[in-house]
């Protein structure tokens, strides 16, 4: 445990303020992988589950991103089980706005009565009285994106929601939600070897939204033996995976990065790569590696 006044190991990655007003740790807990194969059912090892969460918080993350599709419902079942009472800095992230039919499968629902639903049933399995930030998981093409966003608007004002977050979406879907409401985070699919969302990334930078990569370690060929993220990671006695989230940390001080794990070793190594350093030839070359 760190001494008075010394930084926990996630807490070496800096603060964001969601919504100006909300600080979150940067490098943060992703809990889709607390559930079992295809995100469907109960985890192999529940106890574990609960581990996984409790050490995290010890290790000083303080932002678990996770979402009622999970499981479905498992995972905000087990972050309530592990973690309730909550510490005053925890920060719950959850989404609505994703039906499951069966292991892998996902289908949008923004119909606004559903989202309402959601929400109301999310407070209750993570025994809040407001979740500080609902992300909309996905934006369902058959709905008006006004009616969706709005509802959760309407929760907003009712207190229910504090801050509200999208996912998977362009930057005229921020833009148009943004003339509804206000809104203080993205998550889309971003890593080192996938930046198909660059200009998202851009324009979370400057309006000082929040940006919540998800897949964030994803590697592939950069990975392997004598690629770039490899000599680099070799060079700081570290994983490629621990050099995959420096580097996101380092792209931009908006991005919060929310590696997952089932295991507490794996966790320990995540956090970890708070500590990792890139220089700034490190980090142009991984930028221009892929």
């Amino acid at each position: 445990m760190a001494g008075q006044g010394e930084r926990l190991p996630a807490q070496r990655s800096g603060t964001f303020r969601l919504g100006g007003d909300l600080p979150v740790v940067r490098l943060g807990y992703g809990a889709m992988q607390l559930t079992g194969p295809g995100v469907w059912g109960e985890p192999r090892d529940r106890g574990e589950a609960r581990a996984v969460l409790r050490r995290a918080v010890e290790l000083g993350v303080d932002f678990i991103d996770t979402a009622d599709s999970y499981g479905p419902y498992v995972s905000e079942e087990i972050i309530a089980e592990a973690l309730y009472p909550y510490g005053d800095s925890l920060v719950i992230a959850t989404k609505a706005g994703l039906v499951r039919t069966g292991p892998g499968e996902w289908h949008p629902v923004g119909r606004p009565e559903y989202l309402r639903q959601e929400v109301e049933m999310s407070l209750r399995r993570l025994r809040l009285e407001r979740i500080d930030l609902l992300q909309l998981h996905r934006i369902d093409p058959e709905v008006p994106a006004a009616d969706q966003i709005g509802v959760l608007a309407d929760m907003k004002a009712e207190g229910k929601i504090r801050h509200i977050g999208l996912s998977e979406v362009s930057v005229d879907e921020i833009e148009q939600a943004r003339s509804i409401t206000e809104i203080v985070s993205v998550q889309n699919l971003y890593n080192l070897a996938n930046r198909k969302s660059e200009a998202v990334l851009e324009y979370a930078e400057r309006q000082g939204l929040g940006f919540i990569p998800w897949f964030p370690i994803a590697t592939g060929e950069l990975a392997k033996p004598g690629g770039p993220l490899a000599s680099i990671a070799q060079e700081h006695g570290a994983t490629p995976a621990q050099l995959a989230l420096a580097w996101l940390l380092r792209r931009s001080p908006v991005v919060l990065p929310i590696p997952g794990t089932s295991r507490v070793a794996h966790l320990e190594e995540n956090v970890a790569a708070a500590e990792v350093e890139l220089t700034d030839d490190e980090f142009e070359s991984l930028s221009k590696a892929v």
